[in-house]
Formats: C-alpha cells, sequence, structure tokens
C-alpha cells in the first residue's frame, strides 16, 4: 500500500523537526562550550607570542591543552577548523520547519481571522519578510556608534525584541507569534554567524596567509555578536518549546511572558559565564530568574486569549473548512469528535485535571473539527494517539468513519495547498 499524502507529509514535518533539534544540539552545546572555554582562559608562563591565555581540559580518558589568540598566530596552521555549519543547518531546517508546519498549516496554525483577515500568501509574506527587516534593522544598530556601547544595545535589542513579541501577537495565533519571535531571534543569531563573524575571521586568515599583520578590530566586532548570541540562546529554546504549552502561548500576556523569559536567559546565562571565568558564584541571579519565573506563572493565569464559545459558533467557516463540512460523513465525524474529544479539546474542558484544551487546539464546533481535519484524521483516524489511552472509548469503526471523510476532500483541500 502506497502513503497517502498526508502520512508523506507528516513523516516529512517529523524529519525535519529530527534535524532541526539535532543541528540545534550541535550548534547550542559548541556555543556554550566555547563560552566556557574563552571565559576559563588563564595566562601561563611560557605561552607562545601572541597568546591570550590557556585551558587544560580533561575528557572521554585524554588531556585536551587549548591555548587562544586574540587576533592570530604567528602563521597560519595547516589544518583550521571552522565552527559554522552547526549554526547554519539548524537555521535552514528551523526555516523548513517553519514552511512545513506554518505556511502550508497557515489556515490551522499561522492565522487567526479574529486578530488579522489575512489571505494565506499575506500571512506567509508577513512571516518571512518580519525575520528579514528583523534583521536589518539590528545589524544597522550594532554598525551605529551604539556598537561601542554594548549595555545600551542591548538593552535597545531588549526593547526590540518585546515591540516584535506585541506585534507577532497582533496578527498570528499565538502559537505562531512565539514561535516566529524564536525565529526572528534564531534569524540574528544565524546571521551573525554567516554575515558578520565568518566574513571577519576569513579577512584574518586572509591577512595571515599574505603575511600581513590583522587588525584587532575584525575580532572585536564578532566578539560583540557573539556575546549578544550567547544571552539569547536560551530564550530561543523556550520559544522553541513554547508551541506544546498553552499556558505560554495562549495567554493574553505571550508577549509579555516571552519578554521576562529573554531576561531569564540573561540571569541564567550572567551566572554561568561568572562562574566559568572564575569570579565566584552569582546566586542572586537564581533569585531574579526565580522571581520572574513566577511572574510569568502569574501572567498566565490572568486569562487566555481566545475566543469564546459563542463567538465561534457566530464565526463564519472559511472556504477551506467549508469544504470539509459539507463533505459526505462530516456531520457523523462532528457528532464522534464532540463526544470523544471536545470535553478536553475545548475553550472551557471540562475533563477533570485538563483546564486548558492541549496544544490550544478546540474541537467543539463544526468549523474547529473542519479546521482541524487534518490532525484529526492522523491523532484519531490513522492513529489511535488520540484520544489518549482511548479514555473515552473511541470505537475503530468511528476511526475508518474518519479516514473516510477526510479522504473525500482529499490531504490538500485545506490550507490553501
Amino acid at each position: 500500500m502506497i502513503p497517502d499524502t498526508v502520512i508523506i507529509w507528516e513523516w516529512l514535518a517529523f524529519a525535519v523537526r529530527w534535524t532541526h533539534v539535532i543541528t540545534a544540539i550541535a550548534w547550542i552545546g559548541s556555543s556554550f562550550y566555547f563560552i566556557a572555554l574563552d571565559l576559563g582562559l588563564q595566562k601561563a608562563p611560557g605561552m607562545p607570542k601572541g597568546a591570550h591565555g590557556e585551558e587544560w581540559q580533561v575528557h572521554g580518558g585524554g588531556f585536551y591543552h587549548v591555548q587562544k589568540y586574540l587576533v592570530a598566530p604567528e602563521r597560519m596552521p595547516e589544518h583550521l577548523t571552522w565552527f559554522k555549519w552547526e549554526s547554519y543547518s539548524t537555521w535552514l531546517s528551523g526555516a523548513a520547519l517553519l514552511m512545513v508546519t506554518y505556511w502550508a498549516g497557515a489556515n490551522l496554525f499561522l492565522i487567526d481571522p479574529a486578530k488579522a483577515d489575512l489571505a494565506i500568501w499575506q500571512a506567509i509574506l508577513v512571516s518571512g519578510g518580519s525575520l528579514a527587516i528583523g534583521w536589518l534593522i539590528y545589524d544597522g544598530l550594532c554598525k551605529s556608534p551604539l556598537g561601542q556601547r554594548p549595555t545600551v544595545l542591548m538593552l535597545l535589542l531588549f526593547a526590540a525584541l518585546v515591540v516584535m513579541g506585541w506585534g507577532y501577537d497582533q496578527v498570528f495565533t499565538g502559537r505562531a507569534a512565539l514561535l516566529h519571535l524564536g525565529a526572528f531571534t534564531a534569524t540574528i543569531m544565524t546571521a551573525n554567524v554567516f554575515l558578520i563573524i565568518m566574513p571577519n575571521q576569513r579577512i584574518v586568515v586572509a591577512d595571515l596567509k599574505a603575511g600581513r599583520a590583522p587588525d584587532p578590530k575584525y575580532g572585536k566586532i564578532a566578539k560583540l555578536r557573539s556575546t549578544h548570541n550567547n544571552y539569547l540562546t536560551l530564550p530561543v529554546i523556550f520559544l522553541m518549546l513554547s508551541n506544546h504549552y498553552p499556558l505560554a502561548f495562549a495567554s493574553e500576556y505571550n508577549w509579555l511572558i516571552a519578554a521576562l523569559i529573554f531576561l531569564m536567559g540573561v540571569t541564567i546565562r550572567h551566572f554561568f559565564n561568572t562562574m566559568h571565568a572564575r569570579k565566584g558564584y552569582q546566586w542572586w541571579t537564581w533569585a531574579v530568574t526565580t522571581m520572574l519565573f513566577v511572574a510569568i506563572m502569574w501572567l498566565s493565569a490572568l486569562g487566555l486569549n481566545q475566543e469564546s464559545y459563542d463567538e465561534a459558533m457566530a464565526r463564519p467557516m472559511t472556504a477551506s473548512e467549508e469544504r470539509f463540512a459539507q463533505a459526505e460523513g462530516f456531520d457523523d465525524v462532528a457528532q464522534t469528535v464532540m463526544g470523544r474529544c471536545s470535553m478536553c479539546h475545548a475553550r472551557e474542558p471540562v475533563w477533570e485535571g485538563i483546564h486548558h484544551a492541549p496544544r490550544g487546539l478546540f474541537l467543539e464546533t463544526p468549523a474547529d473539527i473542519a479546521r482541524a481535519a487534518q490532525q484529526v484524521y492522523v491523532q484519531a483516524g490513522l492513529t489511535d494517539a488520540m484520544p489518549p489511552a482511548n479514555i473515552t472509548g473511541m470505537e475503530d469503526d468511528e476511526r475508518r468513519q474518519i479516514i473516510r471523510w477526510f479522504r473525500k476532500v482529499g490531504a490538500f483541500g485545506m490550507a490553501g495547498l
């Protein structure tokens, strides 16, 4: 049996996500390692000319002796390892995942008609365009005289991230808003590597090969961008994971929660940075981090940013929703889903212990079910992933009914694919 297009698409999305996680681990791991290494370097007698510091490390049964040159060694080594593909592959796989999940599934995951009734092409244009424009603004700030005032620059960067988080929440679903803020930040980080850090290192290498003394300014510029990347890493990870937790993305104050997460990234990294630099343990940072996290929990409890049941019933269906709602068998499927799933996937869940619809997915109106057609098909038709442990007793015939209904319209009957 040849898998249908939805199965192929689901496995493609899984493969891209898997790749993204693997490459992100490689990038973040190497980034954290080199930050810790750089901060832990020490002066020692007998170091080569131009060496700034050294570090002895032990791992895997062997000893490593690492020395750093602030500008460059006197001669070019025969073998030089460049750390760049970890960053590039993370961004490329993340961009692919953004396209597979949010662009291809724009009607469900990206567009919120209650905020901005965008056409799919308009939503995609805002999505991709904002990432490019954000980098240009950030890069301009770094290259301005503010680049000589790193603290002021960091404060402006924080303000820009807060504004972007708020702006994304005005046009996209809460889930997409936080994900795009993460993509916006990750774009800055990778562009720093691709457009600033690596070109500056190539200039230094070219000077060495030509017998010229490299200009120290290139290392200083790269250091500024690398410092920004260091403090932005942890918030990006949070934003990557946020789509699994409605209390983060579906909150009315999701943009403010994201802002506090960026501050938490600073306090956590400050603790580890000072520790690696052998400047002691700044325990106060954990107290501040805890207070910020308590504030985040409090904000998430103030109310979810979602339409009411009455508003959902009154909202007209989109064209893609209409196609599924009018397909043969929809009434039976809607009855099944409402009876087996809506007690959890509701705006006000009634299942004990469930306070918010899992992943922010609602299945209590005909439009809800038509909008989430592919998710219903995969989770409750092709597989028995939902309901969990089949706790509501969905019958095999009901699952086959879902499969027949979805296939009446086809895998690409939704989202304008």
